[in-house]
């Protein structure tokens, strides 16, 4: 389950407003310092919240949900676009200001409390009645709504719920007391762009460009070791020598130091669990020494002195290790200053070579592109 510590940011209060669907923790349910929510100009945004006790925990309705208003005379459906969980509104696709639509830009959305919001279930066929003796296919909405127990999903990392429809708006006389389930929606999917003149072909993408080592077919038993490092290198660079490594040799064998990364998990867990079997081996040889040489001393108290000794090593090696620290910065930062003062003295001595003015002599030789 996610950590229980959340922070806020001012910045992230702003941009509380999101298109994704899913609860991944409750962070909205938690109160807001009131050093974010203040304002200290005029032009300075405000964040619209209300107090943590109204929030809606488990929200049923999510950006692309299919809507109407309560009120709504016409039953407009609208179109979920965001969510803001602080404040409790639903922003939905739309021209929120009545005037001259602009074709270059997007329209606004509206907002709208969640309370006022019914969700869309379909249009469904109703039996003739007494008063239309016709059947009809009408819209559907959701009065009532029931969840699932939530339960937290390990492999998305979120609160996962099932939601359905216990009461519907009008009646469907033949699934009236049942539970209609509603599918969450579907994201939709990612809209790849068309490629240009510098993108990749995938064509030459899915080209196999590299060939492994070739080995005889019928050759039985291990597979051949590669040749050292010296002969390949001698095949290298000498050309007239024969060619005994084939046409395609592995050359990812010579580079296995260089491509390796030496600070990877597996390596620094090798190096500490070596670093676990010299101290253990260190200690058992002083534990040994201790008690086989006792002069007059009971073997608790040798194997203490022995644990003593093994303790008071590891210091000591401790302690080098940190001068050697200290004495290599130090060296880098004298090397520093030695290369500072060099370049300070070279910019001086180029300095005055240009500002250099020699006066007229009769031996003087002037060259004919410096004459005037």
């Amino acid at each position: 389950m996610p950590s229980a510590s959340i922070t806020f940011t001012r910045r992230q209060l702003l941009n509380a407003t999101t298109t994704r669907p899913w609860t991944k923790n409750f962070g909205h349910m938690l109160p807001i310092p009131k050093r974010l929510m203040k304002r200290f100009s005029n032009r300075d945004p405000g964040i619209k919240s209300v107090r943590p006790r109204d929030r809606i925990k488990y929200w049923n309705i999510v950006p692309g949900d299919q809507i109407r208003l309560l009120g709504d005379k016409k039953n407009t459906l609208h179109e979920v676009l965001s969510i803001n969980r602080f404040s409790n509104r639903v922003f939905v696709k739309g021209q929120a200001n009545t005037g001259a639509e602009d074709p270059d830009k997007a329209p606004p959305s509206k907002n709208f409390h969640y309370s006022r919001c019914q969700l869309f279930l379909g249009n469904y066929e109703l039996s003739p009645t007494s008063k239309s003796p016709e059947s009809q296919i009408v819209p559907v909405f959701a009065k009532r709504l029931g969840t699932s127990s939530p339960f937290w999903n390990r492999f998305f990392g979120r609160y996962d719920w099932q939601r359905f429809a216990t009461k519907t708006v009008p009646i469907i006389p033949h699934l009236e007391g049942t539970r209609i389930p509603i599918p969450w929606p579907k994201p939709e999917p990612r809209s790849k762009p068309e490629p240009t003149s510098y993108d990749t072909n995938k064509e030459e993408v899915m080209k196999v460009t590299y060939k492994p080592p070739a080995f005889h077919p019928l050759s039985k038993g291990l597979i051949p070791r590669p040749p050292p490092e010296a002969q390949y290198l001698r095949t290298l660079y000498n050309p007239h020598v024969l060619n005994t490594l084939g046409d395609s040799p592995p050359v990812e064998v010579y580079l296995f130091r260089e491509l390796a990364n030496p600070h990877s998990r597996a390596k620094k867990h090798a190096r500490w669990l070596q670093w676990q079997m010299e101290k253990k081996a260190r200690y058992e040889a002083l534990l040994k020494e201790e008690l086989s040489n006792l002069n007059g001393r009971n073997p608790r108290e040798a194997k203490a002195e022995a644990a003593f000794k093994w303790r008071q090593q590891l210091e000591e090696q401790k302690e080098a290790l940190r001068k050697q620290r200290w004495k290599k910065i130090n060296d880098e930062a004298a090397l520093a200053k030695r290369s500072k003062r060099r370049e300070r003295k070279e910019a001086k001595q180029r300095q005055r070579l240009t500002a250099l003015s020699l006066k007229d002599e009769p031996n003087q030789f002037i060259p004919k592109d410096m004459r005037s």
